[in-house]
């Protein structure tokens, strides 16, 4: 027996086998959950179809995967589709995964101080505001306990240089969870996060992930940094029926790294 049998779902913000989005979702179908998946939708004119095709790419074949459907988080009209689909095709939903975010090139690159008005307002509605209306125009079809379950980085709750602007989406996001877990809470529909450490994904790369690799290899307690398969096993744990009881959670999955109080080993590589 899975430890998702007979449950059904939506997973949002698979771009492609590295996403965490897309571990998770594979751990969730390999015991026994039901999945349709919403992703950004193409340009009308592209003949290429890319974001559609690189989902389908991993999806087809799947028996557990019961649609896909293009969503832009900016538009209430395409939140709204998804969400019909989700019963039309679901019944009920069991686990939400929220896994959206993005910065204009320029904004992620330069400074927060120099961040543009109008890039901010982008990046914190698609990054942040976007769980709010997710989860909105989900409550009539969330059966009774529930997950959520949004994506986050330590980048929202300490400074870390290069992440700029994300990190400042980050702390509102992870503000978001812990309101929506208040709100929610009645019905005995959970919402947490899940924090985890740099990995070799679209966005990670966007954030400079290989210096953080070393980084993090170098001063957390474990010694090294974590796997997709990790955070697969994470994030659908605080999906399932395992987590009951946990909510308003931000757990961090980053080999005991956001523990440290100083460079920890790193400072025996920098004495010698």
């Amino acid at each position: 027996m899975g430890l998702f049998d007979g449950k059904k779902g939506l997973i949002t913000g698979v771009f492609n086998k590295q996403s965490i989005a897309w571990a998770i979702a594979e751990r969730i179908m390999q015991e026994g959950g039901e999945c349709g998946f919403s992703y950004m939708p193409d340009k009308p004119d592209d003949p290429r179809q890319k974001n559609l095709g690189r989902v389908t790419k991993l999806t087809d074949g799947i028996e557990q995967v019961k649609f896909l459907h293009p969503m832009d988080v900016t538009q209430d009209d395409q939140i709204a589709a998804v969400i019909q689909r989700s019963k039309e095709e679901l019944g009920g939903i069991d686990f939400l995964l929220h896994s959206i975010a993005f910065a204009l090139p320029d904004d992620l690159k330069n400074d927060t101080i120099e961040t543009s008005r109008e890039g901010f307002k982008m990046a914190m509605e698609i990054s942040a505001y976007s769980l709010i209306a997710l989860a909105n125009a989900a409550r009539g079809a969330l059966n009774d306990g529930a997950s959520i379950l949004a994506l986050t980085y330590y980048g929202g709750e300490k400074a870390v240089p290069g992440y700029n602007v994300m990190g400042v989406c980050k702390a509102a996001l992870d503000s978001i969870v812990k309101y929506l877990a208040f709100e929610m809470g009645p019905r005995g529909i959970r919402v947490n996060a899940l924090s985890a450490g740099p990995l070799q994904t679209i966005s990670g790369r966007g954030a400079g992930v290989d210096e953080m690799l070393s980084l993090y290899e170098a001063m957390s307690p474990l010694g090294r940094n974590i796997t997709h398969d990790e955070a697969g096993k994470s994030g659908s744990f605080l999906l399932s029926e395992m987590s009951n009881g946990i909510t308003g959670e931000i757990l961090h999955l980053d080999g005991g790294f956001n523990a440290m109080g100083t460079p920890g080993r790193m400072l025996d590589k920098l004495r010698g």
